[in-house]
């Protein structure tokens, strides 16, 4: 598996289905991180900035629901 930084959306989405990652929200949020700076050099600006804010807004939203499930949640095998 190539290096995190060197994956592309492809390779984060196949990733998170050989782990079972594609039910964990902060990697449906990095998936759309990585789809959204994939297209940046076609977009306006503006727009841009709007869907950063709106998954920033959403990562922020995820809170703290994880606390006192971190064995559930954060390990490793599905």
């Amino acid at each position: 598996m190539p290096d995190r930084n060197e994956l592309n959306s492809n390779d984060l989405a196949q990733y998170m289905e050989e782990t079972g990652g594609e039910f964990k929200p902060w990697l449906l949020l990095q998936l759309r991180l990585k789809k959204l700076q994939e297209r940046r050099s076609q977009m306006d600006p503006t727009e841009y900035m709007q869907e950063l804010a709106d998954i920033h807004q959403d990562l922020m939203n995820l809170g703290e629901w994880w606390k006192g499930r971190e064995a559930e949640v954060f390990r490793d095998n599905p």
